[in-house]
């Protein structure tokens, strides 16, 4: 096996120029936050139907990501995968750098940022906001505690495990509550589901698993650094598992969604309608985001190569966009039935289909939060001794088998 060498980041001109594309995403992301600050909202395609856009879009897919982004932490500490040991510490600084930069669109895209510290003080605990800001926080703090110890001389790995542990259920706490949010909002059709929580961990496997083999197999050819093919290949395999889950669990939700009266028009509207939300669904996440990485990641090993992994992880994001933009905004769109069993009729666009189109401010403010993701993540290893030397294939036990 090989020794693991962790060194900084030396900067080279293709590191600054990757620095200064993301300044220049996260600048675009302040003048628009200041653009809509002065003229309101009302220049958004938001409106009076659609109060989470394409930011919110932005903001819980980073979320979503962040914690599955430390699964690569959690399988070498919690559960002794020593393969992925030496990149534990740059899982463990792309989950906070994601979680900071999804909480940072959603933070500035709520209008009244200067509040935040008044939901950080006053508390309604019979609300799921108030449990998942004290589940960001903690996110925050623990998985800072997880990388301490990671870098940490002279710390037992008895300790390190003991505080992976708690950083693994943290975050599936995580994950639950941000699902939550919309399996609790019975008010719309779209929503109202008990799975979301167990859809939203699953998801964020597959997302951060896929944000993180992308980054990873990024930044080490900008560093000169090497990384083994059979290593990224194994990463995809668990990748693509992964994949499959996320359908699994999304055909599981549409089918008890057709079950429940309640729901059948809904379901009808996203899944056979003629809005722009069903080619999103079957193209964008089903083909895209399932289907076609499913079959590229699942193959046998050595007809795959790490830049199909690689390819395969770009479709998976993309499709996880999809497949979020159509929960978030799909069922705003959606009519609420606010009288059930009555007709209801009036000029304020009862029973129509609520329309939406983001403006260039919301695509920016969006970018921005990636943008801001991916320059903590890279002012991370200029400073800190997060990435090894090298990811050969050394460490990985030939006698296990493949995911």
């Amino acid at each position: 096996m090989d020794r693991t060498v962790y060194r900084e980041v030396k900067p080279t001109p293709a590191i600054w120029l990757m620095a200064v594309l993301m300044g220049a995403f996260i600048l675009a992301a302040g003048l628009s936050v200041l653009y809509i600050e002065h003229h309101g909202h009302i220049v958004t395609g938001m409106n009076n139907q659609i109060v989470w856009g394409l930011p919110h879009v932005f903001a819980i897919f980073l979320i979503v990501a962040a914690s599955g982004a430390l699964n690569v932490a959690s399988i070498a500490s919690v559960f002794g995968k020593i393969e992925n040991k030496p990149m534990a510490r740059y899982s463990g600084l792309l989950s906070i750098s994601l979680l900071a930069g999804g909480l940072a669109v959603l933070v500035l895209d709520l209008g009244r940022p200067d509040r935040l510290v008044v939901a950080m003080t006053s508390y309604n605990f019979t609300s799921i906001f108030t449990w998942n800001i004290l589940l960001y926080n903690g996110f925050f703090a623990i998985v800072g505690a997880y990388l301490f110890v990671q870098m940490a001389r002279g710390i037992a790995p008895e300790v390190v495990r003991a505080v992976g542990t708690v950083a693994f259920v943290w975050r599936l706490a995580l994950t639950t509550g941000t699902g939550s949010i919309f399996g609790w909002l019975v008010a719309r059709p779209g929503y109202d589901a008990a799975i979301m929580a167990p859809l939203f961990i699953i998801m964020s496997f597959s997302f951060g698993l896929a944000f993180f083999i992308l980054v990873l197999g990024t930044t080490f050819p900008l560093t000169g650094r090497y990384i083994g093919p059979n290593l990224v290949k194994r990463l995809g395999r668990l990748l693509g598992v992964f994949v499959v889950a996320v359908l699994y669990f999304t055909a599981v939700r549409h089918l008890t969604n057709f079950y429940a009266a309640e729901h059948g028009d809904f379901e009808r509207f996203i899944l056979f309608g003629d809005s722009m939300f069903t080619p999103l669904f079957w193209i964008g996440q089903v083909l895209i985001g399932g289907v076609i990485p499913a079959a590229l990641l699942l193959r046998h090993a050595e007809k795959t190569s790490k830049g199909q992994v690689l390819f395969a992880s770009v479709l998976i994001i993309l499709g996880g966009f999809a497949h979020l933009y159509g929960i978030i905004i799909g069922g705003q769109a959606f009519p609420l039935e606010i009288f059930p069993a009555y007709e209801v009729s009036s000029s304020f666009a009862d029973g129509l289909i609520n329309s939406y189109s983001p403006s260039i401010y919301e695509w920016a403010l969006g970018l921005g939060g990636v943008a801001l993701a991916v320059m903590i993540a890279g002012m991370g290893v200029v400073a800190l001794r997060i990435l090894p030397m090298t990811l050969s294939d050394a460490n990985i036990d030939p006698s296990e088998p493949d995911f």
